[in-house]
């Protein structure tokens, strides 16, 4: 028989997780008429809930019921790279514990895999019912921008909800990168990949642990991760700049031959310096940015510490 890796992360979701797991034996009927088992692999992100012991007691029942618990909460990027590494099966899903990711597309993800020849079926969801206008705003102008600026795909709306072959992940679990983004990790590995749509499904319990913030911070890690637009941003800053400094120069030296008073008053001097001043810092900051990201990999810190596991 061929394995089925469910891999779950998980922070604060002990009211989700026996529902995830009941609502995923439900789809054991199509798997073994697939011939295929399963394993469930939740990932406990240093929840600080019972998140843990509603894992432990599934556990206890079912041993196809595994668990990778952090010494802390280490993120979610962190979560699915241990889950990845973890997972032993021919197909490893990823899936959230709040059933946003139906299982019930499990079926026809499979029938693309086996029947069709793709090596991974990603989703995306062709609505987003039920999110704030805003955060919905900035979300679509984020894979906009990222389509601009990058050679790697972004598909608007996808998820992480994502079923593939052993190769695929053995070519992301290659990318051993500190600072990651699955989403564009998923995109640079390429292989041949079916997108499904579906409609936006809200959580079953609990409350997103994803605010407007984090959601930004995450943005810039993808920028970061995946362009080098802004380093070609900050040269073409200094270079308008430089032809604007010489421009004003002449201007100045024409207007000392012709008028005899090259100044017009400290005013104006005040805000050219503090627009420079702006953009330099502006400028700084950005490169700022990506010596960080240089700064953590260079480190070679783990991705996550294993406190317990089952």
């Amino acid at each position: 028989m061929k394995l089925l890796s469910v891999i779950i992360p998980c922070y604060n979701e002990e009211e989700n997780v026996p529902y995830f797991y009941a609502e995923m034996l439900k789809q054991e009927a199509v798997l073994k008429e697939r011939d295929i088992a399963l394993e469930l692999i939740y990932v406990d992100d240093g929840s600080k809930d019972r998140t843990v012991e509603e894992i432990k007691k599934l556990h206890e029942r079912d041993g196809r019921v595994h668990m990778v618990s952090f010494s802390r909460n280490f993120g979610k990027e962190a979560g699915i790279y241990a889950g990845l590494r973890k997972a032993a099966g021919d197909y490893v899903v990823l899936m959230d514990a709040d059933l946003q990711d139906p299982p019930s597309l499990l079926p026809e993800m499979l029938r693309y895999l086996e029947e069709e020849g793709y090596d991974s079926v990603a989703t995306r969801r062709v609505t987003r019912k039920g999110e704030p206008v805003i955060r919905s705003f900035f979300a679509r102008r984020f894979y906009a921008l990222m389509q601009r600026i990058s050679q790697t795909e972004f598909v608007d709306g996808a998820r992480d909800y994502r079923l593939m072959k052993r190769p695929v992940v053995d070519a992301i679990l290659s990318m051993t990168e500190y600072n990651r983004f699955t989403k564009g990790i998923f995109g640079w590995v390429g292989f041949r990949t079916k997108w499904l749509e579906y409609e936006n499904i809200e959580r079953v319990k609990g409350e997103t642990k994803w605010n407007f913030w984090k959601l930004f911070l995450y943005s810039l890690d993808g920028i970061l991760a995946f362009s080098t637009m802004p380093l070609a941003f900050v040269s073409v800053i200094g270079l308008i700049f430089c032809v604007l400094a010489f421009v004003l120069i002449v201007f100045t030296i024409v207007r000392t031959v012709i008028f005899g008073d090259p100044t017009s008053g400290w005013p104006s001097l005040v805000c050219i310096i503090a627009l420079i001043s702006g953009v330099q810092l502006l400028c700084l900051g950005i490169v700022g940015q990506y010596l960080s990201k240089m700064y953590m990999e260079v480190k070679n810190r783990p991705i996550y510490l294993v406190k317990e596991e089952l």
